[in-house]
């Protein structure tokens, strides 16, 4: 996350997420300051600059919802009201209205509020905006179903710098494998470890 906040902050967006010219309600108290820092040792190669897409923070989503809506009721338009629907379907309708334009996209933990189907859906629009060939996706996600996006380039940050992994690898992957390999079983063993 302190990555993506970084490469976020390079790229001209907002600590707290949302597109260019995003103004924030406060969010002093709840967003972490540490990528800001992070950005001012790092240096961005863009070819061509970035002026358009999204930084997605899944933690500061109300706010960024709340800004579009309030921008929108003062432009005299219809507010997207994604704060209206369930948690999950926001986040859905928010992915599906925000990233269908050319763009580069900093998804920081698009899963947390998605069940598996709707990250399926999530994994069919990066799916597509990746076949569009005009939109470069850019995420930091807990999820294997995310990480198995076709195409993706998966990194794991290391005390020695991004090293190149598959999704197969991860121990995010293999808890969800030995679960639904034996469910009893792992939560025999996950539950009642300190027990034995």
């Amino acid at each position: 996350s302190t990555l993506l906040e970084a490469i976020g902050a390079l790229a001209g967006y907002d600590e707290a997420g949302g597109g260019k010219g995003y103004m924030p309600i406060d969010h002093s108290r709840a967003i972490d300051k540490s990528g800001a820092a992070l950005a001012e040792t790092l240096r961005g190669h863009w070819l061509p600059k970035v002026t358009a897409g999204w930084f997605f923070r899944a933690e500061s989503f109300y706010s960024v919802a709340s800004y579009l809506d309030q921008a929108a009721i003062d432009a005299h338009a219809a507010p997207p009201d994604f704060l209206s629907w369930s948690h999950g379907e926001g986040f859905i309708r928010f992915f599906e209205e925000r990233c269908r334009r050319q763009g580069i996209y900093i998804l920081d933990e698009p899963e947390s509020a998605l069940s598996p189907r709707r990250q399926i859906e999530l994994l069919r629009m990066l799916r597509r905006m990746d076949l569009s060939g005009t939109a470069q996706v850019i995420m930091a996600t807990h999820s294997p179903l995310l990480m198995a996006c076709p195409g993706a380039r998966l990194f794991r940050i290391s005390r020695f710098g991004l090293d190149p992994t598959d999704f197969h690898d991860t121990d995010h992957f293999r808890m969800m494998r030995s679960f639904c390999d034996d469910p009893d079983g792992f939560l025999a063993e996950a539950l009642y470890e300190d027990e034995a």
